[in-house]
């Protein structure tokens, strides 16, 4: 990587910086860090973008509630491989645009509030012509109950109220009046009686409450009749809801006041009912005219904000995306330094040394066709800055190298370990996992998804789909070496294959219900023997096998994982780590575990039947060695104290050498430092890395950026860290490796869980004949495939792909990887469409 630094003619410094984005291999560096962004060059040109992205999201929130109108989304993938938006547009082509997106907002909100308004008021026409319909059937029509009102005692009306179910019952005016009172129908009285009565419409669910809170504010005298509005009507929300037309008989304008209030709270709407009848039925003809009128305007408005919003549908998609290339290119302005004195913008980025080339030329042909008499400069800068972290991959090893940075970005020039990954991680997984036929299920599934990558990549799925098809190579992967180790294991759905001929022979002649014993003729070709199966002694005979390739398959993963820690110390030309930290480490592992590895492959090499000796237990081994060194109670090999005692010696020595050397040797490197002068070693460091790269570059003029190192340590802080590093060390070999044996405990849970998966389910259904046989087969069949998909694959799965995820990031990376770094993420206009908006 190389840190360079750019001067470009202002006024062709937008045109500049689109270029760039179009190649996406520049990754811009802040260089107005300590400026607020409100004080920025180009923060009017940002300000009035983030309104051109307000206008846009407020019309696609009124597209929202026009279900009629639909915008057409096109997946990222589909952008980005069509190349049709990796460029930004002219300048005076955006200006253009946003006068005529901010014409089209106003123009539609404006037809959108009229919409809403004419919409409101035709609602409230509505409700107010079936409130006065009602009244008027009320007050002119007989009914089964005819309300007949009391001339001495209008006033003494009753209503039943159930202390312990709350429940109000308003009574009729005929049960209300007294019996003995003189009773008069109501129209007999309608010229010379005037009555006090609320009209009005409210939700059909808060119409008890209503009659409640009232029936408890008039003291219990309480007219009041209601009936259901035969169509649902809108809230004041626009939501379709079933209301109710009332009526409240009241007395005196104190209640009456009192009624409008609770009635209002309740979010009920009071209308005007006159108690004449020729006045309600002309009021009813003016509702029905102005209704017409307004649903005329309306129909109208509806007409034209569709073709406004029709036209916005099919061009939002575009501009949004406009907006938002155009927003990056200024805070890509934003960040670099503009020279008013000179008349240019400075800026800097990072880029990889073999695209310089690229850069320089793209400058060269924006400057030609602008016509400046300002020529664009291009330096590379000497720095002891950190620069990003850059891997380049591909469709393959992009999803691999995916979990490695998931655990964190890897320093700069540090070894990777994604190109490993590729191999340990879908085989850690198949040792758990391994079965010929789960991994063929896998592995189709897979297939599928890259078979049909272009189409699928376009699919909006969610984000566990997206997931699976971003890892498909991995499950690829998975599947195959699924199938290999299911091959080892001799498992295909939990049942064995007889591809060769067996190692052991039965006896020809047994009763039923003998032990019998089998005989070894020969040596299985491929895996293991199929003779295995159903025996009495597999389960004891397949966890040993697989617990001791678990911890084999430990010692080599963490072996290999240290010896990148070697790499790195040698990319850093650090003799003290070499010799303090990796040599006592690669000591203190081989002799202890790296030996168990060895005994485990003598062990497996020794026919112990020929010898006439049983084989020893290599975990009492392990223990006495340390606990009684110079004794063995059960002989491997000739010379095996000696041997284990001069391991036990190395293993102690390395600890105070990891523990010491490093801290001594950075001690005296300091007090040398000091002693030349140096504040410190890093200082010196410091000053010899620009000696160094002044001498090696060869242009008459370098441009240096100086960074000042801020990180001091003491030899405390250095004592404190080695001890740290040396108990976690120590410890870690051996928790780490008893942590792979989850290999074993995964694979022998997955072997046992189909075993008897089939057994409870297909397996019953091989004794039975005829159709009882024929339904027992389809039914038992579909039943075991669908849960050997559901838990075995997909669970299961799932669940030895987070073991192997843990074995990789905590018992490997942590041997060597440090993961300091930042990623290298370059201004480019498909990162710009794959983000999204926080």
């Amino acid at each position: 990587m190389s840190l360079i630094q750019l001067y470009v003619a202002s006024e062709i410094s937008r045109d500049v910086v689109s270029v760039l984005g179009e190649l996406g291999t520049v990754q811009f560096r802040d260089l107005n860090e300590g400026i607020s962004s409100f004080q920025r060059s180009f923060v009017k040109e940002v300000r009035q973008l983030d309104m051109l992205e307000r206008q846009l999201r407020t019309l696609e929130d009124i597209i929202e509630s026009h279900p009629e109108v639909h915008v057409t989304r096109t997946h990222v993938t589909a952008l980005i491989q069509s190349n049709m938006y990796n460029k930004a547009p002219v300048a005076a082509e955006m200006e253009d645009l946003m006068q005529s997106i901010a014409g089209i907002e106003a123009r539609v909100v404006n037809l959108q509030r009229a919409r809403d308004g004419l919409a409101q008021h035709r609602a409230d026409l509505v409700q107010n012509r079936y409130a006065i319909s009602i009244c008027d059937a009320f007050f002119r029509g007989p009914s089964a109950n005819p309300i007949r009102v009391s001339i001495e005692r209008s006033g003494l009306l009753d209503l039943e109220f159930d202390i312990e179910t709350q429940e109000v019952n308003v009574l009729g005016f005929d049960q209300a009046l007294d019996a003995r009172t003189q009773e008069t129908p109501l129209t007999t009285y309608e010229p010379q009686l005037r009555l006090n009565f609320i009209t009005g419409i409210i939700d059909r669910a808060k119409l008890p409450l209503l009659t409640k809170i009232l029936w408890r504010t008039l003291r219990g005298n309480l007219v009041m009749d209601s009936q259901p509005v035969d169509a649902l009507l809108p809230d004041k929300n626009g939501v379709p809801t079933a209301k109710d037309v009332f009526m409240v008989f009241v007395q005196g304008e104190m209640f009456k006041a009192k009624v409008r209030k609770i009635i209002e709270s309740l979010e009920g709407v009071i209308y005007h009912v006159d108690q004449s009848q020729p006045e309600r039925v002309a009021a009813l003809e003016g509702l029905n005219a102005r209704l017409m009128e307004v649903e005329h305007v309306l129909d109208g408005t509806e007409v034209h904000l569709g073709a406004e919003l029709a036209y916005v549908a099919e061009h939002i998609e575009l501009w949004a995306i406009t907006a938002k290339m155009e927003k990056s290119l200024f805070v890509v302005l934003n960040k670099c330094d503009y020279d008013p004195t000179r008349r240019c913008l400075i800026a800097e980025g990072w880029i990889p040394r073999d695209q310089l080339g690229g850069v320089k030329s793209a400058l060269r042909d924006v400057t030609e066709r602008s016509g400046t008499n300002i020529t664009s400069v291009v330096n590379e800068l000497q720095t002891n800055r950190t620069p990003p972290t850059f891997h380049r991959t591909n469709k393959f090893t992009a999803a691999f190298q995916s979990i490695i940075d998931a655990y964190g970005i890897a320093t700069y020039q540090e070894v990777n370990p994604g190109l490993a990954t590729i191999v340990t991680f879908p085989f850690m997984f198949a040792i758990m996992f391994g079965d010929l036929g789960h991994g063929f299920i896998v592995f189709l599934m897979a297939l599928y998804l890259i078979l049909n990558e272009k189409s699928l990549a376009v699919f909006d799925g969610g984000e566990i789909f997206d997931m699976a098809f971003s890892g498909r190579y991995i499950v690829l992967l998975m599947g195959a070496f699924s199938m290999y180790t299911g091959l080892l294991y001799n498992d295909i759905f939990s049942k064995s294959m007889t591809l060769f001929r067996s190692g052991w022979v039965w006896p020809e002649k047994f009763a039923a219900g003998d032990t019998i014993l089998a005989s070894f003729k020969g040596t299985y070709w491929f895996g293991l023997d199929y003779a295995w199966h159903g025996s009495e002694n597999n389960l004891l005979f397949s966890n040993s096998y697989k617990m001791k390739l678990s911890i084999l398959m430990g010692f080599v993963h963490m072996s290999y994982s240290l010896y990148f820690s070697l790499v790195n110390y040698r990319r850093r030309k650090s003799r003290v780590d070499i010799i303090g930290n990796f040599i006592p480490s690669v000591l203190f592992m081989q002799s202890i575990f790296g030996y168990l590895a060895l005994t485990i492959v003598y062990k497996w090499t020794v026919d112990w039947p020929a010898v006439n000796k049983q084989p020893p237990g290599l975990l009492n081994m392990l223990i006495g060695m340390f606990l009684s060194p110079g004794s063995v109670n059960e002989q491997l090999y000739r010379g095996q104290a000696v041997v284990q005692v001069g391991l036990v010696a190395i293993a102690f020595l390395c600890v105070p050498w990891l523990l010491l050397y490093k801290p001594m040797t950075i001690r005296n490197e300091m007090n040398k430092a000091i002693s030349q002068g140096y504040a410190s070693i890093e200082d010196r460091l410091h000053q010899d890395s620009f000696i160094i790269s002044d001498t090696e570059s060869t242009e008459d003029f370098v441009i240096q950026d100086v960074v000042e190192p801020h990180d001091t340590h003491s030899f405390g802080d250095i004592i404190i860290h080695q001890v740290i590093h040396t108990i976690e060390f120590c410890l870690n070999c051996v928790s780490h490796t008893a942590s792979y044996l989850r290999l074993w405990a995964l694979s022998l849970a997955h072997a046992q869980l189909s075993s008897v998966l089939w057994t409870m389910t297909i397996q019953n259904a091989f004794g039975a004949t005829g159709k009882k046989g024929i339904a027992m087969v389809f039914f038992l069949f579909a039943l075991w495939f669908v849960l050997t998909v559901c838990i075995l694959v997909l669970m299961e799965g799932t669940s030895a792909m987070l073991h192997s995820l843990r074995l990789h990031w905590v018992e490997a990376m942590s041997k060597f990887f440090e993961g300091e770094g930042y990623a290298y993420e370059p201004f480019a206009f498909k990162t710009v469409l794959t983000e999204k908006e926080m």
